[in-house]
């Protein structure tokens, strides 16, 4: 899986300033509600609210957990080379200059923000 792909390029509002969805967004959610039909990912993708809660450093990476018993969701920081067996679950678009070379092809128009991983008690 590509870690180097996930940075911290741009900073992201605190959760508090960031502006959420609203009326005056629906020309643009059926838009992206468009392109996705079109691509057969309507329920593959959403949106998401882009926000910071804390900074992380750009050797580090938000790890996602989850534990389906107790039905909670978990965040820790880890460092980048140190995270195993995580996929990536949420992204941002980048500007054309911005855009990281991967593995898959050329450059890429986004960039992970947070990796997903189950928690042990998940997996027995």
């Amino acid at each position: 899986m590509p870690t180097q792909t996930i940075t911290a390029s741009r900073s992201l509002p605190r959760f508090e300033d960031a502006e959420p969805l609203g009326p005056q967004d629906a020309e643009f959610a059926r838009d992206i509600k468009a392109v996705l039909e079109k691509h057969g990912n309507l329920d593959r993708f959403g949106l998401v609210l882009l926000h910071d809660h804390f900074s992380i450093g750009s050797d580090e990476v938000a790890v996602e957990t989850n534990d389906p018993q107790a039905r909670t969701l978990h965040v820790t920081v880890e460092k980048k080379g140190e995270t195993q067996h995580a996929h990536p679950s949420q992204w941002r678009f980048v500007a054309d200059s911005e855009e990281t070379p991967t593995a898959q092809s050329d450059s890429t128009p986004y960039e992970a923000l947070m990796l997903c991983l189950t928690l042990a008690c998940e997996r027995r």
